[in-house]
């Protein structure tokens, strides 16, 4: 795979398609390009007539490792615009869901020159979704750099696996600073706590009126506590004039996906499987 290095980190990225409008499509949690659900959801842009760019964001996939930043969503904005500028592609569509979602907006806002247009799905928000985020990619690591200092980071589980695709990761958990990683990790984990005036975690509510291009808002499932129906409907206020439509895939589909991760029901539902239904509206949006 290609790569691109972005303030001194490996950015490994791929691009479908040969023609049209470049649509850069970014999954949720640390996922990498090669999550299963992502890429049927590319090639069907790719055949509704768009190039698409997907990347492994950093600390997803085989991209390097990297910490900095106000939060992990700065860092990936931050990079993106790193990415984009590098390749010259000038305005592009930013196309994300669940975690790529934030991801997707915070570019928006830092970086309005990059962006023509705007899709988002699965947005995370409330009480459950951004607790469980802090919990999970964030609280594992500062307590084992607490504990263990930073030697004990490649023993991580997460992070043997982005070892796995890429060995350069495992020298640079190991060159971090045990006590920066440490301040750090409370700043990201910190984005993660519930705020007045803070619809989406990390992201004050009055920069959004900073997003200006049309955008599309694929509304959370009716029960979905990661991804509430709640939170897609404020995002869509703050977002001046942005569409909102009803989710393509079933109402709990999300929940169906986590309980089978849950019980390993593989031949069910993985998290971004039902995602390529969401293909017709989306070319129907960018098609405007």
């Amino acid at each position: 795979m290609p790569s691109v290095v972005v303030n001194g980190g490996s950015v490994v990225y791929e691009i479908l398609g040969d023609s049209g409008e470049l649509v850069v499509l970014t999954p949720g949690g640390r996922f990498g390009m090669d999550i299963p659900g992502l890429r049927p959801l590319a090639e069907a842009l790719v055949a509704g007539g768009y190039r698409v760019l997907l990347w492994d964001r950093p600390n997803c996939g085989a991209s390097d490792v990297q910490f900095y930043g106000q939060s992990e969503s700065h860092m990936r904005a931050e990079t993106l615009h790193g990415l984009l500028t590098a390749l010259d592609t000038g305005p592009v569509v930013l196309a994300g869901g669940s975690g790529g979602a934030r991801d997707s907006m915070l570019t928006t806002i830092l970086y309005p020159e990059l962006v023509s247009k705007l899709v988002l799905w699965n947005i995370v928000g409330g009480i459950y979704g951004t607790f469980n985020l802090g919990a999970h990619y964030v609280l594992p690591s500062l307590q084992v750099a607490r504990g263990l200092g930073v030697a004990g980071l490649p023993r991580m589980r997460e992070w043997r696996e982005l070892i796995a695709a890429n060995p350069k990761n495992e020298q640079r958990l190991l060159a971090l600073d045990r006590d920066e990683f440490v301040k750090l990790s409370l700043r990201w984990l910190n984005a993660y706590v519930s705020k007045p005036g803070q619809t989406v975690p990390g992201v004050d509510d009055d920069l959004f009126d900073r997003i200006t291009v049309p955008t599309l808002i694929i509304r959370g499932g009716a029960h979905d506590l990661d991804h509430p129906k709640r939170t897609s409907l404020e995002v869509s206020c703050l977002i001046a004039g942005s569409t909102l439509i009803d989710p393509p895939w079933p109402e709990d589909a999300w929940e169906r996906a986590v309980e089978d991760r849950a019980q390993k029901k593989v031949d069910r539902y993985n998290l971004f499987d039902t995602w390529v239904l969401a293909a017709p509206p989306i070319l129907s949006f960018l098609d405007g």
